[in-house]
């Protein structure tokens, strides 16, 4: 993922009358009224990496306006999670995810181990021990920190091909959609989708552990590369990689950046749904959207916006997927915020700081005459608290305010695991 390093952490006046209140345990089931109590069959967890508070509110004010509800919001278990990795209050995505998806806290760049290196099996490892197929949905690349902490082991997070070969002989991830084709074929060895495209001449393959698209098929994945080809794949195990890198090009407003998936997540997630679904004990799948992170990086509200409406609209496919599937959790939530946005009248007075760190916009509110500006305070994380969502079988288990490393014990005993 080609990010910024961590600098400069923004403690937000929001984030600091949240520690007031210290950590709460998850609240009884009795207090969230709707939620379900029956074991999991299926687990759809969706990951706004970057998505703060700030961000959800400003995907609601333009895509459904003040007094609308996203699909995401539109949930009855609601929770509030605390971000930070073990070696900093403010954490990156490999260590977020790492605490979601092992359960313990580590550092920034760990991929699957704890504070000392050491392996820590993750909740969608222990969920295919159990008999249930796995999948990785991204817009980023596929071997990226948020899908990778579910189902690889790496001291360092750059080492993405070595989380590719993971996926296929240790975690046997069935489902795998996303991009970073560059990852799967050695340099030289052109894949898919061209190296040096004109949108970014620093791309091409880049692997280091063979070519692992012929790896996978041997292990009897379908490959795919386009839309049309995803919409047509037939079989139980199904890889597809649809970009050199990201699925997008993450740059300012009017500098190169660009939001327009060759595959949608939406797509992309319900292929991995039907493929995931054929199995009778069930599926554990983890869908991120990654540009809500990456264009707060840049301060590009705009597609930061786009890219959050085309995660709710994936979220409203998946809850109607629940809804008739009762045995099925869908939980919302983020790895942690970018960006110290905040939202804001148009004022022509306040020019909101310097050219790394402004106001954006104005945007229209939806439904009505007003706009709002968004006002980033840095290009990097802070260490702002994140929402979380959930509705379906075991919802109850995530209402309160606790550590991200919850979500590992909460999943584990939604679906009744060890």
């Amino acid at each position: 993922m080609k990010k910024r390093a961590i600098g400069a952490a923004v403690l937000s006046a929001v984030t600091v009358a949240a520690l007031a209140f210290g950590t709460n345990s998850p609240t009884d089931a009795k207090a969230a009224k709707g939620v379900n109590n029956q074991k999991a069959k299926n687990v759809i967890l969706f990951v706004g990496d970057g998505m703060g508070t700030d961000h959800r509110d400003a995907i609601r004010l333009a895509a459904v306006g003040a007094n609308g509800k996203l699909a995401m919001d539109d949930m009855p278990a609601v929770g509030r999670v605390h971000t930070s990795s073990g070696n900093s209050f403010v954490t990156d995505s490999a260590a977020a995810a790492t605490a979601m998806a092992s359960g313990v806290k580590s550092y920034n760049g760990a991929i699957g181990v704890n504070m000392k290196g050491k392996p820590v099996q993750t909740v969608l490892e222990k969920a295919k021990l159990a008999g249930k197929t796995t999948g990785l949905v991204t817009t980023s690349q596929v071997t990226d920190a948020t899908p990778a902490a579910f189902g690889a082991h790496v001291k360092d997070r750059s080492a993405q091909s070595d989380i590719a070969k993971q996926y296929l002989e240790n975690s046997k991830i069935d489902v795998i959609l996303g991009g970073g084709e560059d990852y799967w074929y050695p340099k030289g060895n052109e894949g898919a989708h061209s190296d040096a495209p004109p949108e970014d001449k620093t791309e091409g393959s880049k692997g280091t552990q063979g070519n692992l698209v012929n790896k996978a098929q041997k292990l009897g994945y379908t490959y795919v590369n386009n839309e049309n080809e995803l919409k047509y794949a037939k079989g139980t195990k199904l890889l597809g990689l649809f970009a050199n890198e990201e699925m997008f090009q993450q740059a300012p407003e009017g500098q190169g950046d660009v939001y327009n998936p060759q595959v949608s997540l939406k797509d992309m997630t319900k292929k991995a749904i039907n493929t995931l679904s054929q199995n009778k004990k069930g599926f554990f799948l983890v869908v991120e959207e990654e540009a809500i992170d990456e264009m707060a990086h840049n301060n590009n509200a705009e597609l930061m916006i786009k890219a959050g409406k085309q995660l709710d609209d994936t979220v409203k496919m998946a809850k109607a997927y629940a809804k008739t599937h009762p045995d099925t959790l869908v939980l919302v939530t983020a790895d942690h915020a970018t960006g110290g946005l905040a939202l804001e009248k148009v004022d022509n007075k306040d020019n909101g700081g310097n050219e790394a760190s402004k106001e954006d916009g104005p945007f229209a509110i939806a439904h009505s005459k007003e706009q709002f500006v968004a006002d980033w305070t840095t290009e990097e994380h802070t260490s702002s608290d994140v929402p979380l969502n959930a509705m379906g079988a075991g919802s109850e288990r995530f209402t309160g305010v606790y550590e991200n490393t919850y979500l590992h014990d909460a999943l584990l005993k939604a679906m009744n695991l060890k």
